[in-house]
């Protein structure tokens, strides 16, 4: 970004790409997953590479498709304005922005859930708001988590954990056979559980 109405773009962002790009978009994305840093961030690209599965990693958290675009919007100014501080040799952009993503997502999480808090004459007590936050934070590092892996071991663990399909009723509908399926989980939750606990060590 050469400067400063090139932030302001990011106030734009729009879901839908026009037809035939939204493809492009998500090789991409998936591409961006294993691709070498660069030591230039540059937030146009970063954003081309990274901003749909951001905002799908925001709508999945917040369930608000308005919020979440603010959540979008708020992460790639964060990353403009820290950029300095991203050493490639430490991880990957992807990585970087998602941590930065997980934070935005918590900030305007727990933003509205202070908006809505009714007010009470007895106080709730502390140990009960800890605790929900705790969920809410778990929660959250599951979703980015699972957003940073690829489609097709994300799909699998959706399918088969959230969704309580068996490896065999996957098969049916995808054509992918048992054997490939569960290697699909086994790396993928592998990856899931690495990345979050590479984010309870930052």
């Amino acid at each position: 970004m050469s400067n400063p109405d090139a932030t302001t773009r990011l106030r734009y962002f729009r879901v839908n790409q026009a037809p035939g790009k939204e493809g492009a978009v998500r090789r991409r994305e998936d591409d961006a997953v294993v691709r070498a840093p660069s030591t230039h961030f540059d937030v146009d690209t970063a954003y081309l590479e990274h901003g749909r599965s951001i905002y799908g990693f925001a709508r999945s958290s917040v369930g608000d498709r308005a919020l979440a675009e603010e959540c979008v919007h708020d992460v790639f100014v964060r990353a403009w304005r820290a950029r300095h501080s991203y050493d490639p040799t430490r991880s990957t952009q992807r990585t970087w922005l998602f941590s930065i993503a997980r934070n935005v997502v918590i900030d305007a999480v727990r933003a509205r859930a202070r908006r809505a808090e009714p007010v009470h004459d007895v106080p709730e007590p502390a140990t009960t708001r800890q605790s929900d936050t705790s969920r809410l934070v778990d929660r959250i590092d599951l979703q980015a988590a699972l957003a940073q892996i690829s489609r097709e071991h994300r799909e699998v663990i959706i399918a088969v954990q959230v969704d309580g399909m068996t490896y065999h009723q996957l098969s049916e509908r995808t054509g992918v056979s048992v054997g490939t399926l569960r290697s699909r989980m086994y790396y993928g939750l592998r990856s899931v559980r690495e990345i979050m606990e590479a984010e309870e060590q930052r």
